[in-house]
């Protein structure tokens, strides 16, 4: 065994798979959440047709389970003719793109953040605490439309935005976590032995709150999603004709009255996504630290 890594944090982590394959909601989540991933990852040889490509000949053709159906297109058509299953399988990329780059970027900032505050404490942490409070006061959706519309609507923009709006709830939890295992015999060890402060850190203490980051990390995944969603329905996330699952609601409005499906269709998509994430999300809690169950 080298120096001070020890044995309690690492058997918390034991029988990780056994714990997760016999809980019903991580199966379920995960199973869902790694077909869409497939179905992003693999979209130019699932995708019958190119999503941009228009057919102004074919518009709004009905999918699969109305009358008058065209086999051509399962899913139907949009209003210019674009093949609505492809747009869907496309669409999974932003979704997923948008997530993970808005985790990791407010991951990185709050997780730094919160370490920091947690193990220095003192006027570190007030100063730590006083930027928390500070972007708990924004509401998130008003900063997101305001920078948006400044810049302009774009991957980039967007991903960037929610990055560093949503790093909040990973500086809070962290914080808290790092706190409470600061003092831990472990810990002490480590500094006995001469660690250095980033060894410390990267060795013993990072490794130690990867259950609380990981939860978090689902569920902030899931709200950054829903908040691309909502800026590219309002015109301000994704610009078309990029496939993206909001947008594709945002431009079947006109047609909700009489083809419906062309809003229920990506709704469901985004839907179904994100409840994978959130089941995911709260079964890591249980799998991670089932000492900590209810």
């Amino acid at each position: 065994m080298n120096g001070p890594e020890l044995i309690v944090p690492k058997a918390r982590r034991k029988g990780f798979a056994a714990r997760a394959f016999a809980n019903p909601a991580f199966v379920c989540g995960a199973v869902t959440l790694g077909l869409i991933f497939a179905m992003a990852v693999f979209a130019p040889l699932i995708a019958p047709y190119d999503p941009l490509a228009q057919d102004m000949t074919n518009r709004t053709a009905s999918p699969f389970w109305l009358a008058g159906a065209d086999w051509a297109h399962p899913f139907g058509t949009d209003g210019l003719g674009r093949d609505y299953l492809s747009r869907i399988i496309y669409g999974a990329r932003i979704s997923l793109l948008i997530g993970i780059f808005t985790v990791i970027t407010s991951g990185i900032i709050g997780t730094v953040m919160g370490v920091v505050a947690g193990y220095f404490g003192g006027k570190v942490d007030l100063v730590i605490n006083f930027l928390i409070m500070t972007r708990l006061t924004l509401p998130v959706i008003m900063v997101a439309l305001a920078v948006v519309a400044i810049f302009g609507g774009s991957l980039t923009v967007v991903v960037l935005v929610l990055g560093l709006l949503l790093w909040d709830r990973f500086a809070v939890v962290i914080r808290s976590a790092v706190m409470q295992i600061r003092n831990q015999e472990y810990i002490q060890a480590a500094q006995s032995m001469g660690y250095s402060t980033p060894k410390l850190l990267f060795r013993e203490l990072l490794p130690n709150i990867f259950d609380r980051f990981a939860v978090i990390a689902t569920f902030e995944m899931a709200h950054a999603i829903l908040l691309e969603a909502s800026l590219s329905f309002l015109g301000l996330g994704v610009q078309p004709p990029t496939p993206s699952w909001g947008l594709m609601v945002a431009e079947g409005r006109q047609y909700l009255l009489f083809d419906s499906w062309l809003i229920l269709i990506p709704g469901a998509a985004i839907c179904v996504l994100v409840l994978a994430i959130n089941m995911m999300g709260d079964a890591l809690r249980d799998v991670l630290a089932p000492e900590n169950r209810n």
